[in-house]
């Protein structure tokens, strides 16, 4: 099957997948990847992204948009960015963000042009759907003289001290990922300063997750907010971090964070996370400080299928629920999904609190569902959910979460997608970390199921998937008590509604 089928034949595709998610953001059909220029702007969300309207692969890369009052419902608005037909954005406008240049929405962006990508601004109008590209561009001619870099795209930019810095994602061969940092007065004319921070790219592994590649892509430096923990109680000590996603040779691995502090032109880094538990199905992530303060992150969800299933089906790609990100006690980031999300809930369900055993307790069915649970887990005891089950469990999606042994605020959950699908075509494989449980043995659980999209939070943390059922009736959702005393406290389940009304142009 081509790759570029005729424009109503991609969303006539889309809109016929049983896989695609309904409440999150998805583009009206074809290739969706990276959030870019996400901002709040008199008022209003917009949501750029990484979009190919005329095929359901990566090529030639668009930026869409789309806006919002409430950041769960979206407009689609009219494609910002276009490739042009030469000079150095002509073979794609890829990943950037948006900045209030004195009242003039600006965004940065890398511009592909020759297998190379290159910074280039645009300003845009007051609503934000009409974009003028510098004539300058690209405002960065070239890479800095003297580095053999693997790679050179992505942006962060911010105001500081009166003028404006800039992280450029990059790496260094034989060194690691880095953030090459930049100043400017006027956003065309910038300085380098030097790395910011440079990975080791000889340390860590892939599978354990602390492996931090040999490029940095779409880096993000913030000072989350610190979470409310009632009156009286510590606030942790101010924070930066330094967020990237892993890229090594064309292969997209996880998103992680470096907790520390920026200082200067530097970065001293203190610890490194895990951004999400789920690997690549959390890639590329953008934060902003929406205008009531708190910092709100997305991150794209990258297809757990081939190249020919996303053809077949029109589409690919799904962007995240909207995140609210603050500093936890443990000085590590905690998210949870925006409140806003919670506005989607119907047909609400309660289960009694209970002990728990093996006898697995209804949650109620659906593919569009919001689960949560509070559980207490004895030191050793682990809790299953058992989500997008058959009622004969041939297909099944398994979610455990586990208390360590010991004393200490350990646990661990582990997405089992062994029998996920019958199609084993599929990714299947298991994704799995560590969960901060405290001395009250108390987690928190809170999954969100959309059709193939799955986003967990577990006491802070997240873990994010794609599953694909093959069978109508994988829409069972369980829990049970797999091992030592499972107290469930609450558990409430609810059906998710829709957030756009069938098919939608690809050219709004």
């Amino acid at each position: 099957m081509s790759s570029r089928a005729p424009q109503p034949t991609l969303v006539e595709l889309a809109e016929a997948d049983r896989h695609r998610p309904r409440f999150h953001f998805v583009s009206p059909a074809g290739w969706l990847n990276d959030p870019n220029g996400l901002t709040q702007w008199d008022g209003t969300y917009h949501l750029f992204y990484q979009y190919n309207p005329t095929s359901a692969l990566h090529s030639r890369i668009h930026w869409g948009h789309a806006t919002s009052t409430d950041l769960v419902t979206w407009a689609d608005q009219p494609i910002a960015l276009v490739p042009g037909d030469e000079g150095p954005d002509r073979d794609g406008c890829w990943s950037g963000v948006l900045v209030d240049d004195d009242g003039t929405p600006t965004v940065v962006y890398s511009g592909r042009h020759d297998e190379r990508e290159l910074p280039c601004v645009a300003t845009g109008s007051a609503d934000l759907n009409t974009w003028v590209k510098d004539p300058g561009n690209p405002v960065i001619a070239d890479y800095p003289d003297g580095l053999d870099l693997t790679a050179y795209r992505d942006h962060c930019v911010w105001r500081e001290d009166g003028r404006w810095r800039h992280l450029v994602g990059s790496g260094i061969a034989g060194q690691g990922g880095t953030a090459l940092l930049y100043e400017s007065t006027d956003l065309r004319h910038w300085d380098y300063v030097g790395p910011l921070l440079t990975g080791d790219a000889s340390t860590g592994t892939v599978d354990a997750g602390d492996w931090t590649g040999t490029m940095w892509e779409c880096v993000d430096l913030f000072r989350p907010p610190a979470a409310s923990e009632g009156d009286g109680a510590r606030k942790p000590d101010p924070v930066d971090v330094l967020v990237f996603s892993a890229w090594d040779a064309g292969v997209t691995h996880y998103p992680l964070y470096w907790s520390g502090r920026y200082r200067g032109d530097t970065f001293e880094p203190d610890r490194l996370h895990r951004l999400d538990l789920g690997g690549r199905y959390f890639y590329a992530p953008q934060s902003f400080r929406d205008e009531s303060g708190r910092r709100v992150l997305f991150g794209w969800l990258q297809e757990g299928r081939d190249d020919e299933a996303m053809v077949a089906h029109g589409w690919s790609g799904v962007m995240s629920l909207p995140r609210v990100v603050t500093l936890g006690p443990d000085g590590a980031l905690a998210q949870a999904p925006a409140p806003e999300v919670a506005t989607l809930r119907t047909d609400e369900q309660r289960r009694a609190a209970q002990e728990l055993g093996p006898v697995p307790l209804g949650l109620g069915e659906g593919d569009q569902r919001d689960l949560e649970l509070v559980m207490v887990l004895e030191p050793g005891a682990s809790a299953v959910l058992v989500l997008a089950s058959t009622g004969d469990g041939e297909e099944a999606t398994v979610l455990r979460v586990r208390r360590d042994v010991g004393p200490g605020p350990g646990g661990t959950v582990a997405l089992d997608r062994s029998r996920s699908s019958l199609d084993d075509s599929v990714d299947r494989t298991p994704r799995s970390g560590e969960v901060p449980i405290g001395a009250d043995g108390r987690v928190d659980l809170r999954v969100l199921v959309d059709h193939s999209a799955l986003e967990v939070f577990v006491n802070g943390r997240a873990l994010t998937a794609r599953v694909y059922p093959t069978r109508e009736d994988a829409t069972r959702a369980t829990v049970a008590a797999e091992t030592g005393a499972v107290e469930l406290l609450a558990a409430t389940s609810w059906a998710m509604r829709d957030t756009w009304d069938g098919p939608r142009p690809l050219y709004p």
